[in-house]
């Protein structure tokens, strides 16, 4: 009907892999010591088939045609019930090929979790049962204050209580004005809004892949979401829509007559001003209805400000994949040094900062947001999720990657689309247990915050053997 209120939903189906990979866990059974045991309970059982043929796995890891004697290693998910019945036979261990997905900061227990959310659009649980760490470098050494977690109805992924995340892309000014016949004159709001606060950006240099440009395009649209796209290959995959931004340099001003449609905003890569402003006036006069975005890496309070000074109201500020700076700072202080400088300034509520750039997980979104982002823009989650295999070290914004040869759009999207259905139900649950009811109202609120520095330095300081700094 028209009129009708939807609620906004992200359509999650199973997407299983397209390319093995190695399984999580090796699962070794010493064979000789299985026949004798099954010649034991032969005897022992008067050849019942029912008990003998009884596996202890409810995952079917020993439902092969010759059971355990050949272990499905890819069903295996290291529940450790076949090692605490039969110890002496059956020994389950990492793969250390799976060990090798990824790199020294997107490590394989990312791999792990973001290939679950991908292949099945739900929330990996890990419970009692987790046995990592609670605290370390970089976005774990930030804690989510969850005080009110005792409110049973805000529970977002449950429905009975409607949380927002929805966040605002554009320009706002402070206040409104009006001539004598009450209609406004000056800055006016130039805004639209997105369902999430989550976009997808351009892949490295290194792929460019006309199947990989279908695939980020047709899962933005799904999710009602923006990507960032080169404009070359917008213009030669005839790409168009309102979930598209086209990413252009200065060596692509001759491309802007040939778009094949109006985007709603165009984000340019490295514009200066008063250096090139060749290509900033290009736009606004060709598009004057479109909003800019400049992508550009963190910069200093000064630049950031100079740059708002120049017109810039919406900016893609950008770390490199491990979420460092070319200093080394890490992406959240850089988040949180530029929105300070805004908000000094009193001019943070004109301006859109996104952010990108060492966000791998589902938690690192609103720990970002908190840090002072409007929205993430998603970089390498997208390409593992699309099991694509890092060669070395994944940094720089060239770094390769090897996507899978049988890669296809419908596949791929339907992998982002799950991926962005289980980090949006992890962030209403976050919200949830904040009792906030909007993600609007999560940015930059640093007292949601606790850091393991802080709380340590408070707890141990005057103590002999502390090393911390008091």
């Amino acid at each position: 009907m028209a009129g009708a209120y939807h609620r906004y939903h992200i359509e999650t189906r199973p997407a299983p892999d397209i390319v093995p990979w190695p399984s999580r866990f090796r699962v070794k059974v010493k064979r000789a010591g299985l026949a004798k045991l099954l010649l034991k309970e032969l005897v022992q059982y008067k050849a019942d088939p029912e008990v003998v043929l009884s596996r202890p796995c409810v995952y079917g890891v020993f439902s092969g045609p010759i059971g355990g004697f050949a272990p499905r290693e890819e069903l295996c998910v290291g529940c450790l019930r076949c090692t605490t019945q039969y110890p002496e036979w059956v020994r389950v261990e990492p793969n250390p090929e799976r060990q090798k997905l990824g790199d020294e900061y997107f490590t394989f227990e990312y791999v792990n979790a973001v290939t679950y959310e991908a292949q099945t659009g739900n929330v990996p649980v890990k419970g009692a049962g987790y046995r990592g760490r609670f605290g370390g470098q970089g976005w774990d050494g930030m804690w989510t204050d969850m005080s009110e977690i005792v409110r049973p109805t805000r529970d977002g992924i449950h429905g009975r209580e409607f949380i927002s995340t929805a966040v605002d892309i554009g320009a706002k000014p402070n206040f409104l004005t009006f001539d004598h016949n009450g209609q406004p004159n000056g800055d006016t709001p130039r805004t639209f809004s997105l369902p999430i606060p989550m976009l997808f950006d351009t892949p490295p240099t290194s792929l460019n892949s006309h199947t990989l440009y279908k695939t980020l395009s047709q899962a933005a649209e799904a999710v009602q979401t923006l990507a960032f796209l080169p404009v070359r290959a917008i213009i030669d995959l005839n790409l168009r829509g309102a979930h598209i931004v086209p990413l252009v340099r200065s060596a692509d001003l001759d491309l802007l007559p040939i778009l094949p449609f109006r985007p709603r905003m165009i984000a340019i890569d490295g514009w200066r001003p008063g250096v090139d402003s060749t290509l900033y006036d290009a736009i606004q006069t060709r598009f004057p209805d479109a909003l800019l975005c400049l992508r550009t890496p963190f910069c200093s309070g000064d630049d950031l400000l100079q740059l708002v000074e120049a017109g810039v109201r919406v900016f893609h500020l950008t770390a490199n994949y491990h979420g460092r700076s070319a200093e080394g700072t890490f992406v959240f202080d850089l988040i949180r040094a530029a929105h300070h400088t805004l908000v000094e300034a009193g001019i943070r509520e004109t301006v859109t900062l996104l952010g990108s750039g060492g966000i791998i997980a589902a938690e690192h979104v609103p720990k970002a947001i908190i840090a002072g982002l409007d929205a993430v823009v998603l970089d390498t989650p997208l390409l593992v999720a699309l099991q694509a295999r890092l060669n070395g070290r994944f940094t720089n914004r060239r770094s390769t990657c090897q996507l899978p040869k049988n890669l296809t759009p419908d596949w791929g999207a339907q992998r982002l689309q799950n991926l962005m259905d289980s980090w949006r139900d992890q962030l209403l649950e976050i919200l949830g247990a904040m009792g906030l009811r909007e993600v609007r109202r999560l940015r930059g609120e640093m007292g949601r915050a606790m850091f393991q520095k802080d709380l340590e330095r408070e707890a141990f300081a005057g103590i002999e053997g502390y090393g911390g700094k008091a």
